[in-house]
């Protein structure tokens, strides 16, 4: 097959659209399927084999202060789609996804004058654009990891200004998602709880949905030799700041544990922790929190081999990647029942109410001194991972998918 994939931000370190991205196009090449791939920055690096066709913008929103003029193209500011993506970001509006969607559209209309695509696989975008491809008569499927008012309803729900909740309201384009996807093809769902999502919030109907578990990369995550457990250390894997990862409630639970226990954060580096600093200073827990920053794959499966357990507190994932990837490192996981977890656990971890630091401490206490409990959690995730959670099965869902609409 032709398969064209679409991705606004193509990047592994952008978060999991990036992941995604990578492994599904070379999944694809390695089945024998001809992959290009439509991106927008920051850029991945995929395998020789993949063509991609790079988006450029100029990152009107990621540098608000930039002057609109580019020095190397003094008139791009006067051509429409920038026109449009300046402006509305000064209004804090995240038009960079619908932006992408239309200069994807157009790249597209090029393309297909020489090359005819079987399907064209949307990673999350779900912009105007989509619709108008729609005209190229080619079959469009989306994924959908997880609709956008979930992040937005967990954000209103932070004490804050009415300017500030305004600001928030309009980042989100929850309205364009909402208009778009049931009016594509078919959408995959990377569980069973963001299909019932999609179904809930963007009101696609479960007919037009498919679960497809995303995989991992066993060749990066799994035990390695000689690393020890450090007695006490818990890692936690995500962005500490957003709110729909659950790090207070972790931290909150850490007053119920003894002093000798620790978390280890690796939170890519993001310059934001003012409010979770001022947090753990008045929790009094600073000796005990340690971050690391950004880290690369081998430093990160070094810290979940480290660790005794690993917690995933989120509110809410679509999926939940840390998760997996501490099991697929024989880590025992503690996890809430934020949206897909317990699908990703099943019966390998301990699964405990989401926003209860109680229930999370309780869990851990029970488990942390049981060596014979926690070799059995280890071992119970390695295999669910490798019976659940892998990309050839997960790609040969897809291509099933396809073939449906051709």
């Amino acid at each position: 097959m032709r398969i064209c994939l679409l991705c606004y931000r193509g990047n592994p370190y952008c978060g999991g659209q990036g992941i995604y991205l990578r492994y599904v196009a070379e999944e694809l090449l390695q089945q024998g399927h001809e992959v290009h791939v439509i991106v927008g920055p920051p850029y991945p690096v995929l395998k020789e084999g993949i063509t991609v066709h790079y988006i450029s913008n100029n990152e009107y929103f990621v540098k608000k202060k930039r002057s609109p003029i580019n020095q190397n193209a003094p008139f791009d500011i006067f051509k429409p789609i920038n026109y449009y993506e300046y402006f509305s970001t000064r209004f804090k509006i995240f038009s960079e996804i619908t932006a992408f969607s239309i200069r994807a559209y157009l790249k597209l209309r090029e393309l297909t004058k020489e090359i005819k695509f079987d399907i064209i696989h949307d990673n999350q975008c779900l912009g105007y654009g989509l619709i108008l491809m729609k005209s190229l008569g080619i079959p469009i499927i989306a994924t959908i990891h997880h609709p956008l008012h979930i992040d937005l309803e967990k954000l209103v729900q932070v004490p804050s200004s009415f300017s500030s909740k305004f600001q928030t309201v309009m980042f989100y384009p929850i309205l364009m998602q909402r208009i778009v996807s049931p009016r594509l093809d078919h959408v995959i769902a990377v569980s069973e709880n963001s299909r019932q999502m999609a179904n809930r919030y963007l009101k696609v109907p479960i007919e037009k949905q498919t679960v497809v578990y995303n995989g991992l990369d066993r060749s990066i995550f799994y035990p390695r030799k000689g690393i020890k457990r450090k007695k006490g250390k818990l890692v936690f894997v995500g962005n500490i700041e957003d709110r729909k990862k659950g790090f207070l409630y972790l931290l909150m639970a850490m007053k119920y544990l003894d002093d000798d226990v620790y978390i280890t954060a690796v939170d890519g580096g993001s310059p934001h922790r003012k409010k979770t600093m001022q947090f753990i200073k008045k929790l009094g827990l600073k000796d005990r929190i340690e971050f690391t920053g950004k880290v690369d794959n081998d430093e990160l499966v070094k810290h979940y081999c480290e660790s005794e357990l690993a917690i995933v507190p989120s509110v809410y994932e679509g999926f939940g990647f840390p998760a997996a990837e501490a099991m697929s490192c024989g880590v025992p996981v503690i996890s809430s029942d934020g949206g897909a977890l317990p699908e990703v656990v099943g019966d390998s971890g301990i699964v405990v109410p989401a926003e209860d630091e109680k229930a999370i401490a309780q869990a851990i206490n029970s488990v942390i001194s049981d060596k014979k409990r926690l070799k059995e959690m280890g071992e119970k995730g390695i295999e669910r991972v490798r019976e659940h959670f892998n990309w050839e099965n997960a790609v040969n869902r897809m291509i099933e998918v396809y073939s449906r609409f051709i």
